[in-house]
């Protein structure tokens, strides 16, 4: 049988790179990532676990702008290592002017969360598994 290790990276395509390298460079900094490879229309973050990618959109998919409900990417979680990082980078979205579509709490039990939004309205959260 296959075993999976883990997620190995993520791609996402965004609609304004420029505007996409500016938030995801701060995000990914954040989160404790280090900048990997950084082209004109792709750029790339690794933690040693996992990769995050953005690749700028196509003419093609200019033409349909991102919008959560249709068939494809819904929403991406960090797992983060305590509630108190979950508050920290509510408030690093806060310093930073980003969208955040349901604040810090409690969604389930013992599962912590903030969800924010991207440049192009995607959906990201960071969250954490346990107590205090």
């Amino acid at each position: 049988m296959v075993e999976v290790k883990g997620v190995d990276h993520l791609v996402i395509s965004v609609s304004d790179m420029a505007v996409s390298r500016q938030f995801y460079s701060g995000l990914m900094t954040f989160l404790g990532f280090e900048l990997m490879s950084d082209g004109e229309n792709m750029v790339g973050w690794r933690n040693g676990v996992t990769r995050l990618w953005i690749a700028q959109a196509d003419a093609q998919g200019l033409k349909h702008p991102y919008r959560k409900g249709d068939p494809g990417f819904h929403h991406y979680a960090w797992q983060l290592d305590s509630r108190a990082s979950v508050d920290a980078l509510q408030t690093w979205l806060k310093e930073h002017n980003v969208p955040i579509a349901d604040p810090a709490g409690e969604y389930y039990e013992d599962y912590y969360a903030v969800f924010f939004l991207d440049p192009d309205g995607m959906k990201l959260e960071g969250m954490y598994y346990g107590k205090a």
